[in-house]
């Protein structure tokens, strides 16, 4: 046995187990290091190790009181301690077993050491990360519950590959940033180390040292699969999810039609109900709850707003750390696997909104993850949101980009999610948004775009559609920027659906004047229809329209009370029948008097009143009506389904068009707009076949809260040519309302 190695005495008997020998020499420094929980190599210095005829075995234990190694065969030995913080050391002439018995304060515990693991990633695994591959940052990072050498265990995985020195904390080693230091896999700067007996559930931490080897920060896992509940910030070891899935059906079918129209309901989990201790709902009772009344009003997909953990609850989810973790506050990942399930038992969709324009500044997070701005970017002109003060992604680093896309496949894979909703996709296109002047740099080009980002983009959706090609991928884009639902390979971004803001913007600003001033802005009803084949758009009436002092719906509306309700109802009729699918927020369907309040419940009182229970048949109508008429839900993103009647009666603000279905089948639908508080009567407009029309829905009906004013379910055509046919109708259009009719027969 060595004194060069042990930094002791060497007549200092091994078997005085706990017991310092007086004549000690001082550690040499690399051991001095280790103990101090300094940078230096942990698998050279701890674990069984060849020394002359023999092995030392060397463990360091801070705050054990004595420990013995298992030589083989079942015999133990005393370890004798070396330093006062908990550093021992054995000779022996066999290897031995490396379970250790230790023994503190409070008890015995049998643990492997460690030490005696090999690497756990293979070089071809460690060339993938590297190479940015999201499936190898799947497999490969975070906390996996493994088996190594027939041991039960976790191997974590880090990458932070300027960092001087990490280890592992948590619940299994008290939290002490000196027991547990990883090894550096240097090729892909990954840090990993197999730690036997943890098991799912245990919290844990990374204690990360910068490059000057003195500054740590304890950081949660950015690819936790679990974590813990808000405002504690450490990360849980996960379990692979065994969820037993029961959606095969649901799987195979859930692809859509060429130009089919889906009808969203966006929801934000913490504020739809509360239960009745005034808490958030968890998954299991948003199942029983949402799920039936989602389905009883029509829609076909729930959207939920950010469940991605993440600290500040004031967010809504929008400033996540835990990309690859459901948020706590409703329960366990499990727990949102089976509201998934359920709800693609019940024929409903799932989408989430995903965050990847930005990340906050936590000192938990992935702000200078490793003492360097690794996730980010360093310059602040490129790095920093000024809206929001938080930090943007540097979408042209390969293992930046692998993370986040490797989060979009895990709510596709591990979750069944049927769609992800992109959150601030402008904010990502281009270097200059929200900045003045000198406070952002140019692109290679000189431009303004962010081309590493618009290459991310369609990286993003590339690996999405390759891999899952029925999942629907939603940009929330507020710009002109073309191309946005085209393909890759023709130069677009490769979403599936875009938002209409324009669409949302110009609807609500037509609508939030008084009627008597709607004839001088009529172009904004129909300026729309030139761009709504441009993309596969959907329309959104959002959170984003009823917080920050923006009110409701319904109190955007003009008039009294009751006009208010009619022109809500007639908004509603208006983007049910125009191109593109719909999307609206939770109370949205009931008018909620309100703006949202995301600390508190949504006003169901309010819901059951007759107006607002009106509304709400309206909607369920209109849904029904979307899925149940090919000329409605068919046809899009095609101008063969869209035709204008009357556009340029702005005097009246009336607006009619005809919306077609594919040919062959079903029939058309003709759609009229009074946006006046005035009874239109006799007002005759060209139809393309003679006899009679039925009048399938009317927003003015008596049924949702209106006067009931209407053309009593059915009209006949007379012989009169107009709007380029050869008869046409003579209606009665109700005040601020819209009508759908259909040739009857």
């Amino acid at each position: 046995m060595s004194e060069d190695v042990l930094g002791l005495d060497e007549a200092a008997s091994a078997e005085d187990a706990g017991v310092l020998p007086g004549v000690a020499e001082p550690l040499r420094p690399e051991l001095r290091a280790l103990v101090e929980g300094r940078p230096c190599d942990a698998f050279a210095l701890l674990g069984s190790h060849r020394d002359g005829a023999g092995w030392r075995l060397t463990a360091y234990l801070p705050g054990a009181t004595r420990v013995d190694a298992d030589t083989g065969s079942g015999t133990w030995r005393a370890m004798q301690r070396i330093a006062p913080e908990g550093l021992f050391q054995l000779w022996t002439e066999a290897r031995g077993s490396g379970l250790l018995r230790i023994e503190w304060s409070d008890g015995v515990q049998e643990l492997e050491d460690a030490y005696r693991f090999g690497t756990q990633l293979d070089n071809a695994e460690l060339e993938a990360l590297r190479a940015g591959d999201p499936d190898a940052v799947r497999r490969s990072l975070g906390a996996v519950t493994t088996e190594c050498d027939g041991i039960a265990g976790v191997r974590f995985t880090v990458w932070a590959p300027n960092a001087s020195r990490v280890a592992v904390v948590g619940d299994f080693n008290g939290w002490d940033a000196r027991r547990h230091p990883m090894r550096l896999r240097h090729d892909a700067g990954v840090w990993e180390l197999f730690l036997p007996r943890v098991r799912a559930g245990a919290r844990y931490k990374f204690a990360v040292t910068a490059a000057d080897g003195h500054s740590v920060a304890l950081k949660a896992d950015p690819l936790a699969r679990a974590c813990e509940l808000p405002p504690d910030t450490a990360s849980r070891v996960s379990a692979p999810c065994s969820y037993a899935w029961t959606d095969a059906a649901w799987m195979a079918g859930r692809g859509l039609a060429p130009g089919q129209a889906i009808s969203v309901y966006e929801v934000h989990a913490g504020s739809w109900r509360r239960d009745e201790h005034g808490a958030p709902l968890d998954w299991s009772a948003l199942a029983d709850q949402l799920i039936p009344y989602v389905k009883a009003l029509g829609f076909t997909h729930i959207e939920l707003l950010p469940v991605s953990e993440h600290p500040f609850g004031g967010s809504w989810g929008y400033q996540p750390l835990g990309l690859y973790a459901p948020t706590a506050r409703h329960g366990r990942p499990q727990d949102f696997a089976a509201f998934v399930d359920r709800c693609h038992g019940a024929g409903l969709g799932v989408i989430i909104d995903w965050v990847g324009a930005h990340f906050p500044t936590d000192a938990h997070g992935m702000n200078r993850f490793d003492g360097t701005a690794l996730y980010e970017h360093d310059d602040p002109r490129l790095g920093l949101h000024p809206d929001w003060n938080t930090l943007i992604y540097n979408y042209g680093r390969a293992e930046v980009a692998a993370f986040l896309i490797g989060s979009a496949l895990e709510w596709i894979a591990r979750f069944h999610v049927d769609g992800l909703r992109v959150d601030a996709v402008a904010s990502m296109l281009y270097r200059d948004y929200s900045r003045a002047e000198g406070q952002w740099l140019p692109n290679a080009n000189g431009g303004r775009e962010n081309l590493e980002a618009v290459a991310f983009l369609r990286q993003f959706n590339d690996a999405i559609r390759e891999r899952f090609p029925d999942v629907l991928v939603m940009a929330e884009e507020s710009t002109a920027w073309p191309g946005v639902t085209a393909p890759t390979g023709a130069q677009g971004l490769g979403f599936t659906h875009k938002w209409n803001m324009g669409w949302m913007h110009d609807t609500l600003a037509y609508l939030h004047r008084d009627p008597i001033h709607r004839r001088h802005h009529h172009g904004e009803m129909t300026f729309s229809a030139i761009y709504a084949f441009s993309e596969r758009f959907i329309l959104p009436l959002s959170h984003d329209e009823v917080v920050h002092g923006k009110g409701s719906l319904l109190a955007k509306m003009p008039g009294d009370r009751s006009q208010q309700f009619a022109n809500l109802r007639a908004c509603y009729g208006f983007m049910w029948a125009h191109p593109g699918s719909k999307l609206l927020f939770m109370g949205g369907e009931f008018a909620q008097p309100a703006e949202w309040n995301h600390d508190a419940a949504l006003d169901w009182h309010a819901a059951g009143e007759a107006p607002h229970a009106g509304v709400a048949r309206l909607v369920g109508d209109l849904n029904r009506l979307l899925q149940h008429e090919p000329s409605l839900r068919l046809a899009n993103d095609s101008e063969a389904g869209f035709e204008w009647s009357v556009s340029d009666d702005h005097q009246n603000s009336v607006l009619a068009f005809v919306r077609h279905a594919p040919h062959g089948v079903g029939r058309s639908t003709l759609v009229v707009c009074n946006f006046t508080p005035v009874t239109r009567h006799d007002y005759l407009l060209g139809v393309p076949s003679a006899g009679d029309w039925a009048e399938i829905l009317n927003t003015d009906s008596a049924h949702y809260g209106g006067s009931n004013v209407g053309n009593a379910g059915r009209v006949a055509t007379v012989a009169r040519p107009m709007h380029g046919h050869a008869q046409s109708l003579s209606l009665t259009l109700p005040p601020l309302s819209v009508i759908y009719l259909q040739a009857a027969g």
